[in-house]
């Protein structure tokens, strides 16, 4: 049982198992083209009128590639984050920059769909928290997680000149968001770090705001 709660509590495996679920149910209603999929998708012109296809799109897939290495990342970069930050605060980053992502790309594409705004976010909230490390860049050329996200990102911008059906802003965004939202975590940790450090007895008060902002 307490296993069980650990792993409903796990905002990874919870956001991973909703998109399969969502991708199941698309395949069931006739793929991307079908009914479910079209309801939901992001269109750009209906965004003011449609807001919450914003997030309905976070959880769609055009196909199961796509799906795969969505929650590959995801599953990849996700607890580390998770661990560091806490549950809540992963949740925020990984909707703050999905929502941005779909909203900014909506401007810019007649439809979208896909996690890989919000995915790229939590990947740029890594690189702020592990800096150095070590991944394999298309599985084979190791590199500091540092320097695959300035790759990542030329590649991203770039790709705006040579259309694709790849969702280059919403990357670009998304991963944007996730470097800005964990260099304002690491700012408050600082900050309170010089505050505890000029302490000798820690109140009720001054433990809860170390659980709520220290643990990264």
């Amino acid at each position: 049982m307490n296993q069980l709660k650990n792993i409903t509590k796990s905002a990874v495996l919870t956001i991973a198992a909703v998109n399969c679920i969502i991708f199941l149910v698309q395949a069931i209603t006739g793929g991307l083209e079908g009914w479910f999929t079209q309801m939901f998708i992001l269109v750009g012109s209906d965004v003011f009128t449609r807001p919450w296809i914003l997030l309905t799109s976070m959880f769609l897939h055009a196909s199961p590639m796509h799906l795969f290495f969505n929650i590959w990342a995801l599953v990849m970069f996700g607890p580390l984050v998770e661990q560091r930050i806490g549950t809540l605060r992963f949740y925020i980053i990984y909707f703050l920059s999905g929502l941005l992502a779909s909203f900014i790309s909506s401007f810019f594409y007649n439809s979208a769909l896909g996690a890989s705004g919000a995915i790229m976010g939590i990947i740029g909230a890594t690189i702020i928290l592990l800096p150095q490390l070590r991944i394999l860049f298309f599985f084979i050329i190791p590199m500091p997680l540092w320097v695959g996200g300035i790759v990542w990102a030329a590649m991203d911008f770039f790709g705006l000149f040579y259309p694709s059906g790849v969702g280059n802003i919403a990357h670009l965004v998304g991963l944007g968001c996730g470097l800005i939202y964990a260099l304002t975590l690491r700012g408050k940790k600082i900050r309170q770090s010089a505050k505890f450090s000029q302490k000798n007895h820690l109140n009720d008060e001054d433990i809860d705001e170390y659980f709520r902002y220290g643990r990264i």
